[in-house]
C-alpha cells in the first residue's frame, strides 16, 4: 500500500504521515517475507516428497523385529525377557553395524550419480555386497554364541540361554538384510524411494502372517518369530530385486554382475567404517539399556520393558534431511511438530499400548509409566536427529560421532547407571539417563549449527563434488 492509499484509509488517518522511502523499505520487507514463505513452502514440499517415503520405508523396515518381538511376547515373560535380549545383541553387534556401513554407498553412489557415471551405481552395490558379507563372519560367530556371550555380561542363565536360542535362529536374516539394504541405499541414492516403501510396507503387511504361521501354527514358538525375520527381509530384497532388473529407471545403473566389484574392497571399507560410527554410537547407547536392565531386581520384567521402549523409539524414528539453511529451519519446525503428535499420542495410549506386547498385567503397567519418558525421549530425539542430518549434509560426520560418543557415553550411560543402580529408580532411571544424554546432544548440535557458515559450506560441497568426480570420471574412462 502507498502513501496516497494509505491517507485514505479511515483506520490510518490519525496515524503519522509515512514517507514514500520507509513505504518502499515496508514494502520490500514484507516482500522478502512473502518470499521466504514461499521458498519455506517449497522447500517442506520437496522435503515431504523425499523425506517421506524415506522415513516411511525406515518405519516400516522397523516393523518386522518389532511385530516379532510382539508375538514372543504373548508366549510369556520369560521368552519375551530372551527374544528382547537376542534382538538387541543383533542390533548392536549385527544390524546396526551393517546398515552404517551401508551408508557408504550414500557417497559413493552418489558421486557417481552426479558425475553421470551410472554404471559405477551398480558396481559400487555389488562392492557393499561383497565388504558387508565379510563383516557378517565375525557377527555370525557372536549370534551363535550369544547365550554364552550374554553370560559372560552377567545376564540371568535362563534369559541368556533363551536369547541364545533365538539368536541362533536369526543368522539367516543375514543373507537376506545386507543384499536387502544395498538395494535400498543403490535405489534412493537415485530419488527412487516409492519402489522401497512400497516394498517395505508390502512385507510390513506379510509378515504378522508369516509370524503367526511359524510361532502357532507351526508350533516354533520364539523360535518361528526370529526365522521369520529371515522369510520377510527375503521377500522384501526379492521384491526390490525384481524392480531393479525389470524397471527402465535402473536400465542405465544396472547391467548385471561385474569382476569389478571385487577391487578396491579396502578403499571401500576405509570409507564404510566412519559412515557405521557416527550411527552405531548412537544406536548402541540404547540397546545397551536393554543389557543393563537384565542386570537389575526382577530382570525378566526390566529387560522385557526396557527392550519395548527401544523397539518403540526405533519404530518412529525420524530421517535425516539435506544440509541448506532453510532446509534445516524447515525441517526443524516440522519435527518439532511432528514430536508433539506422537509424544502427545503416546501419553494418551500409555494404558493400552502394552497389550500388543504382551498380555502379563505387570509388563502392561510398567510400559504405561515408561511411555510418558518415552514421549519426551522422542521429541527431543526427533529434533537432534534433523540436526544430525544436517551434519551429514555438510560432510561433519566426525564431529557427529563426537557429539554422539560424549553426550550417550560420557553423559548419558552413566547418568543413566547412577539413576538406576544406586538411586534405585531401576529401568525407568535407565531411560531418564539416556534421555539426559539426548538433551545434551541437542544443545551441542544446536550450538554447533548456528555456527555454520552456510557460504562456505556451500563452496567446500562444490569443491568437494568435483575432486571427487574427478577420480571417478577417469577410473570409468578407457585410456
Amino acid at each position: 500500500m502507498d502513501a496516497a492509499a494509505a491517507a485514505h484509509e479511515p483506520l490510518l488517518a490519525a496515524a503519522p504521515p509515512t514517507s514514500g522511502k520507509a513505504t518502499a523499505a515496508d514494502g520490500y520487507g514484507r516482500g522478502r517475507h512473502e518470499e521466504g514463505r514461499r521458498l519455506a513452502s517449497a522447500e517442506a514440499k520437496r522435503l515431504l516428497r523425499l523425506a517421506g517415503p524415506i522415513v516411511a520405508s525406515c518405519i516400516l523396515q522397523c516393523v518386522v523385529n518389532m511385530v516379532s518381538v510382539m508375538f514372543v511376547g504373548h508366549l510369556g515373560e520369560l521368552p519375551l525377557a530372551g527374544a528382547s535380549l537376542a534382538t538387541s545383541l543383533a542390533n548392536v553387534t549385527g544390524y546396526s553395524l551393517l546398515t552404517g556401513m551401508a551408508t557408504a554407498m550414500d557417497t559413493l553412489c552418489g558421486q557417481a550419480y552426479g558425475a553421470r557415471q551410472y554404471h559405477l551405481l551398480g558396481v559400487y552395490k555389488q562392492r557393499a555386497m561383497v565388504v558387508l558379507a565379510a563383516a557378517c563372519v565375525p557377527i555370525a560367530l557372536v549370534w551363535a554364541f550369544a547365550g554364552r556371550v550374554l553370560l559372560l555380561l552377567g545376564q540371568d542363565a535362563a534369559i541368556a540361554a533363551e536369547a541364545g536360542a533365538y539368536a541362533r535362529w536369526m543368522l539367516p536374516s543375514l543373507a537376506a538384510y545386507v543384499p536387502l539394504q544395498c538395494h535400498i541405499r543403490f535405489l534412493q541414492t537415485q530419488t527412487v524411494v516409492l519402489p522401497v516403501t512400497a516394498s517395505s510396507a508390502a512385507t510390513a503387511l506379510l509378515h504378522p502372517l508369516v509370524c503367526w504361521l511359524l510361532v502357532f501354527r507351526a508350533g516354533m514358538g520364539s523360535k518361528g518369530a526370529a526365522l521369520a525375520n529371515a522369510i520377510s527381509y527375503g521377500v522384501n530384497l526379492a521384491i526390490l530385486a525384481l524392480y531393479v532388473r525389470a524397471s527402465n529407471t535402473c536400465k542405465g545403473t544396472w547391467s548385471g554382475f561385474s569382476g569389478e566389484a571385487f577391487r578396491e574392497l579396502r578403499q571401500f571399507a576405509v570409507l564404510a567404517m566412519p559412515s557405521a560410527m557416527m550411527i552405531c554410537l548412537e544406536w548402541w547407547s540404547f540397546e545397551i539399556l536393554v543389557l543393563l536392565s537384565g542386570l537389575l531386581p526382577n530382570p525378566q520384567l526390566e529387560t522385557s520393558v526396557l527392550s519395548i521402549c527401544t523397539r518403540v523409539s526405533n519404530e518412529i524414528g525420524a530421517g535425516q534431511p539435506q544440509a541448506a539453511k532453510r532446509a534445516t529451519r524447515v525441517v526443524m519446525y516440522m519435527a518439532l511438530s511432528e514430536g508433539l503428535v506422537i509424544s502427545f499420542t503416546m501419553f494418551l495410549l500409555r494404558n493400552v499400548w502394552g497389550y500388543m506386547y504382551s498380555s502379563e498385567q505387570e509388563v502392561v503397567t510398567y510400559i504405561a509409566r515408561m511411555l510418558p519418558i518415552l514421549g519426551i525421549s522422542f521429541f527431543i530425539d526427533g529434533l537432534h536427529s534433523s540436526l544430525s542430518g544436517v551434519l551429514t549434509g555438510c560432510g561433519k560426520q566426525k564431529i557427529g560421532a563426537a557429539v554422539n560418543l560424549g553426550a550417550f557415553y560420557l553423559v548419558g550411560i552413566p547418568m543413566a547407571v547412577l539413576l538406576a543402580f544406586f538411586l534405585h529408580l531401576n529401568g525407568m532411571g535407565l531411560w531418564l539417563g539416556i534421555v539426559c544424554g539426548s538433551i545434551i546432544k541437542l544443545l551441542v548440535l544446536i550450538i554447533v549449527s548456528c555456527c555454520i557458515d552456510w557460504e562456505k559450506e556451500a563452496i567446500m560441497a562444490k569443491d568437494r563434488v568435483f575432486s571427487s568426480s574427478l577420480p571417478i570420471f577417469w577410473a570409468a574412462t578407457p585410456l
